[in-house]
């Protein structure tokens, strides 16, 4: 797909958790492109500051912001009928607000109710307020949703997290599948899958940006960069991972159902030579 069909000037970009880090980011890079930007998130008071630093960019159309709770369908769905009154054409709904809190496997219920309903069911919920709607526009438009590297290789430290990830991943490969098979259909899918990116989740517990890390509009270009390439999955390196370690990561943890290792075999001492070789070839 021709990006200048989807990032057309007038046109709005829809981002939840579009206050702040990757969310933000991209409503910027819509409004240099003269698109109107539609941003939902909870924070009310950080909604406020994003909304000035994307009028500063591209004032001549009004920018929406709404506080939304993502976990809440009725919310969401509220948010589509408010630009949907406003607009014949959604170009582009990037379903990206997340959270993480720190759980276990078998512990920590709350926290992964919690999880559950921002992370997973927030994607859930905008793919099925939206998407029709973007299908029955007849117009070019993209869905993006938000993954994370944390949901394919599923690394110890946090099972809630990446299982909210797990099936971010597995929504949007069928959601690509289904949009690909309608007869006519002009809107796509795509997986975002940022690496070590510094947003407001990091920044609460480390005050400057590592220098391993990308910021979020290295995330953000690098993601519009493939989008011109008609990529599905959007696996973005950072300062510390190139592209060629991710892929060979994700290689072995496939390789883990397929050779019968231990599960997570990666974290596994009785693996790590072995791991250490591979990944060294």
């Amino acid at each position: 797909m021709n990006l200048t069909e989807v990032f057309q000037p007038g046109s709005n970009a829809v981002i939840t958790g579009g206050a702040n880090g990757i969310g933000l980011a991209a409503a910027k890079e819509y409004a240099r492109r003269g698109m109107r930007v539609c941003i939902a998130d909870r924070d009310e008071t950080q909604l406020g500051v994003a909304l000035e630093e994307i009028n500063s960019i591209q004032d001549d159309l009004p920018h929406l912001g709404i506080v939304v709770d993502v976990s809440n369908f009725d919310q969401v769905a509220s948010f589509r009928d408010q630009i949907v009154s406003r607009t014949d054409h959604i170009a582009v709904v990037m379903n990206n607000a997340g959270m993480s809190i720190r759980t276990n496997a078998f512990t920590d219920i709350d926290a992964w109710q919690k999880l559950l309903a921002t992370n997973l069911w927030g994607v859930i919920n905008g793919v099925q307020a939206f998407t029709s709607t973007l299908i029955d526009q007849g117009q070019p438009a993209m869905i993006i949703n938000t993954g994370s590297k944390q949901g394919i290789t599923n690394p110890p430290g946090n099972p809630a997290y990446n299982v909210t990830k797990a099936g971010i991943r597995s929504l949007t490969e069928s959601l690509a599948h289904e949009l690909r098979n309608i007869e006519n259909c002009a809107v796509t899918a795509h997986l975002l899958v940022p690496g070590f990116t510094y947003t407001g989740l990091i920044r609460r517990f480390i005050p400057e940006q590592p220098s391993a890390a990308w910021s979020p509009e290295q995330v953000v270009e690098f993601m519009v960069e493939k989008l011109s390439q008609d990529a599905f999955y959007i696996l973005c390196p950072d300062n510390d991972v190139s592209a060629a370690m991710d892929q060979k990561r994700i290689e072995w943890h496939t390789d883990d159902l397929i050779e019968g290792r231990s599960a997570l075999s990666r974290w596994d001492p009785a693996y790590s030579a072995q791991f250490d070789t591979f990944m060294k070839d």
